[in-house]
């Protein structure tokens, strides 16, 4: 009897030191800065950011993750849902799921420049592109907004009407703007694909620096909210 009372006393101790040692090991995982939640960015883009006519390693979304390692953002997550052909129509019929899916912190459309191409109606594009910031503000991410122009096929008009759109938006939504994520590229020696519509591998390092300089204060507002 006593030899077994002193075996379940031994027993007892050595189970509230495991005990002891296991609740402070668990309040050392969550201090540390490691066990942060990453945050999320959702690309909702055309075949612009979906790599088309270049390898996917060096298209401006992964690049976009390798700099985000190497300006010290490791807690930031790309998810690219880019299609080659989307519209702003196909961007909002698709955007609601994809919010549920992702829980994105910062959503970067880069879409209209097909709508643009086969003529939509600018007040059609702009109902979409609207419709996708009003989704994503609802589901609690910010914003950033790329801007696009388009040859003048259609006359001055409709081309003036379609770039204005863009800067309107964000001026209304108050969301950050790449003014035109084809500046530095679409006139420039072999930057363009033969179609005159793609930019080539060589050009998706300037496709994430026309994007980089707005998207950090977005970053850091987020990073700055979250601690």
């Amino acid at each position: 009897m006593v030899v077994n009372s002193v075996v379940t006393s031994i027993t007892t101790v050595f189970s509230r030191q495991r005990s002891t040692v296991l609740i402070f090991w668990l309040l050392a995982c969550l201090a540390m800065p490691g066990a942060a939640a990453a945050s999320t960015i959702l690309v909702m883009g055309d075949s612009l950011s979906a790599a088309y006519g270049v390898e996917t390693e060096t298209a401006w979304v992964n690049l976009l993750r390798e700099r985000l390692s190497e300006e010290d953002h490791d807690q930031w997550q790309v998810v690219n849902a880019s299609i080659s052909g989307e519209t702003t129509d196909g961007g909002a019929r698709r955007l609601p799921a994809l919010l549920d899916r992702h829980q994105p912190d910062i959503v970067i459309i880069e879409l209209g420049g097909n709508d643009g191409l086969r003529g939509f109606q600018p007040p059609v594009i702009r109902d979409n592109l609207s419709a996708m910031i009003e989704a994503s503000r609802e589901g609690g991410a910010s914003v950033l907004l790329v801007g696009m122009q388009i040859p003048p096929n259609y006359g001055p008009r409709y081309t003036r009407m379609f770039a204005d759109m863009f800067p309107d938006l964000s001026d209304q939504y108050n969301t950050g703007l790449v003014p035109f994520f084809l500046e530095g590229i679409y006139n420039g020696d072999g930057m363009m694909q033969d179609d005159g519509i793609h930019p080539t591998g060589e050009a998706q390092p300037l496709l994430l620096d026309n994007v980089w300089p707005h998207l950090v204060p977005l970053l850091q507002e987020t990073t700055a909210a979250s601690r």
